[in-house]
């Protein structure tokens, strides 16, 4: 996976700063959904708010499509600071996070930081930036390790090159799935010593059917209603390991402005589009994906007929 940098021109931003960039005096959370179009969340960006100004790490909790990458972002772009992301991989070396030297500068300049190719853990603490991990739990240990003196004492040792010092504005903001996921390490007791946490869970359903309006483009509220409820119906489903979060609803929405027709049979097939990569089926549960969305579909729809007579 990648790294990406983003930076602006006023690299450091202080407290006052920030409250000025509330229009219109409004609070801070609110200055920050506004800006970032974000659905709800007030206590959740109220916590992050308060942990970045505190100087703490942060560290985001939640499922599969709850907006832990959203959220982050946001909170990154609301402070004036270089922005530095890398995405959780298994094959993600430590040498990648903090840098390496280039051997053929090496040889031409010996090992000073004019061979040395700096990684986004270093570059976001000399700039005084922050370092957005997205699957934090993606990462080897290892390559997790190389975070904990730069996070706790704010300085890092490079051999052959020296100390690294972290500016004070330095932070780390990651996000990771539950323990359950495929494919995710444990955190170290270690690493998690160093961040607040801060748990996102599924949003409210009035908050999804405005979220489905919002980003799918379809405008009829009887679909976005529907298309909501029939992803939340897959959350609590007995043969359902793991249900679609609002990526669900946002998808069969879109596909829905495709189709003139609102009979059952398109609602299926859409929604089977929609949900069959994003739930997983219980183990020891013999039947398919489709047949379970379907007897999903049937029942949602079926009752709010019944709920409009």
């Amino acid at each position: 996976m990648g790294e990406s940098k983003t930076k602006e021109k006023n690299s450091k931003m202080k407290v006052e700063e920030v409250e000025d960039a509330s229009s219109k005096e409004l609070p801070l959370t609110e200055a920050l959904r506004r800006k970032f179009g974000i659905i709800g969340r007030e206590a959740e960006i109220r916590r992050c708010l308060a942990a970045k100004l505190s100087g703490k790490h942060i560290l985001l909790e939640g499922d599969v499509g709850v907006g832990k990458t959203t959220l982050a972002l946001a909170i990154s772009g609301f402070f004036r600071q270089p922005l530095y992301r890398i995405d959780g991989d298994e094959q993600y070396p430590s040498s990648r996070l903090t840098g390496h030297f280039e051997p053929p500068l090496v040889l031409e300049k010996g090992f000073c930081y004019d061979s040395f190719i700096p990684g986004p853990l270093t570059s976001s603490m000399k700039e005084d930036g922050i370092l957005f991990i997205n699957e934090l739990n993606r990462l080897p240990e290892g390559t997790q390790n190389a975070l904990l003196s730069a996070m706790d004492e704010g300085f890092m040792i490079i051999p052959k090159l020296g100390k690294v010092r972290a500016g004070p504005n330095f932070c780390v903001i990651s996000t990771m799935n539950p323990r359950e996921y495929v494919a995710v390490s444990p955190l170290s007791e270690a690493i998690r010593d160093r961040f607040v946490w801060v748990k996102l869970e599924h949003q409210s359903e009035a908050e999804e059917r405005q979220i489905v309006w919002l980003r799918s483009g379809m405008k009829d509220a009887d679909v976005t209603s529907n298309a909501v409820a029939i992803t939340r119906a897959t959350r609590n489903h007995p043969d359902l390991r793991r249900g679609a979060s609002v990526r669900g609803a946002i998808d069969i929405a879109s596909i829905m402005r495709q189709y003139k027709s609102r009979a059952i049979d398109i609602w299926i097939e859409v929604c089977i589009m929609g949900l069959a990569t994003k739930i997983e089926v219980e183990d020891g549960v013999e039947r398919n994906v489709e047949s379970i969305i379907e007897e999903i579909v049937h029942e949602i729809l079926g009752r709010k007929k019944k709920e409009n007579f």
